[in-house]
């Protein structure tokens, strides 16, 4: 099967969107498919070359005035590769595919990611639509999209090709009891919520450390938010880190208070790494820890169960040993394999429907020009 993936960007920055379809596009190519990639490009381009992709260069933009160039540029690539899957994971990927190449033979499929839901319109360009948690897929449905027109696929991280092909990450050396988050500095990751329930947890556990890996526009107001909790020489921000494992393996605790999250793939890196988990039960989280027997589940923007679970957890082994045991069960279903082979069905799916649609459209035109044949 020829493959096209479209994403903005092939940045190794830590953009969740980019990570899961490297990784997908990866795992395709080492099973046999002819996989291209077609974005701005970045650092992940001499891993895609490692596993035989082609990186096209694809200037992909919001700024209107550069639609013609993009779509001028799209159907060059169609017309030089003639996929039978064009695979958009990014809104702009999505509106240059629905507007280019007018007599496609490819079929699209869109996964809705955080940034093409805020977009249910240009979704509705695709043959079919991925939601990437049941969350994302109720929220589709209730905007208007057709359940029929959807599949639901659960982002896998679990032995993900990115991180496999890396030299192994030099240990790091965290401070012990400690809580450790992975995530972009945004308001919707909750970052601002955990400094509070750490300062609460602190009341009890004094000797108390936060790592906060990950970098953002809210950074520097985070800083300050720790220096006006009294919090600020043990709030660690070590800013982007590429390779967080290091840091998943030293974590007492794995905290993730996110207010929005359809479907983050640091709790299935968290669970391969066994962490004991406290997470938010909002987007596809839940359904990322089992519906919460991999992990605690808490109220979004409920500071003070946040940091009772925190609490609790730094301060008993055992519990933290049973939820690390339960962070491991059944991680194959958080692999990447795994969602390799459900997207591959979907993509299997849609071109059936498209021929059979193709098929019944030859008979309806055939019908037409008979009975307009026989009127004259």
């Amino acid at each position: 099967m020829r493959i096209v993936h479209l994403a903005n960007h092939a940045q190794t920055i830590g953009n969740g969107t980019v990570n899961m379809m490297v990784d997908l596009a990866c795992t395709q190519a080492r099973l046999g498919q002819d996989v291209v990639v077609a974005s701005s490009g970045g650092g992940f381009e001499p891993l895609l070359r490692r596993h035989g992709i082609t990186h096209i260069p694809l200037q992909q933009s919001r700024q209107p005035w550069r639609v013609p160039s993009m779509i001028a540029g799209f159907n060059r690539l169609i017309d030089r590769f003639d996929p039978d899957i064009v695979h958009a994971h990014m809104m702009t990927g999505a509106l240059i595919s629905r507007f280019g190449s007018m007599r496609r033979r490819f079929a699209l499929v869109t996964t809705v990611h955080h940034e093409l839901q805020k977009s249910a319109s240009l979704v509705r360009a695709g043959d079919r639509m991925v939601a990437v948690s049941r969350a994302v897929a109720m929220d589709l449905e209730a905007r208007g999209i057709a359940p029929e027109r959807m599949s639901v696929v659960l982002h896998g991280a679990v032995d993900a090709p990115r991180l496999l092909c890396r030299p192994a990450a030099k240990p790091v050396r965290l401070k012990h009891p400690n809580i450790v988050c992975v995530a972009g500095m945004y308001r919707r990751k909750g970052i601002a919520d955990l400094l509070q329930a750490f300062a609460l947890v602190r009341e009890t556990v004094p000797e108390a450390h936060l790592y906060l890996v990950g970098d953002g526009p809210e950074l520097a107001s985070m800083e300050a938010l720790a220096a006006e909790l009294g919090v600020a020489e043990l709030a660690h921000f070590t800013g982007f880190v590429a390779d967080a494992r290091p840091y998943f393996a030293g974590a007492d605790v794995f905290a993730l208070l996110s207010h929005q999250d359809p479907g983050p793939l640091v709790i299935a890196e968290a669970r391969e790494a066994g962490c004991a988990i406290v997470a938010t039960r909002v987007g596809g989280i839940p359904e990322m820890l089992d519906d919460g027997a991999a992990g605690v589940l808490v109220p979004a923007g409920d500071i003070g169960e946040a940091a009772a679970k925190l609490r609790w957890l730094l301060s008993d082994r055992l519990a933290r040993a049973h939820l690390s045991t339960r962070a491991r069960h059944d991680l194959q279903r958080l692999s990447v394999e795994r969602a390799c082979g459900e997207y591959m069905a979907v993509y299997q799916h849609t071109l059936a429907e498209r021929e059979s649609m193709k098929r019944r459209q030859v008979t309806l035109d055939a019908r037409s020009t008979r009975a307009t044949d026989g009127a004259i």
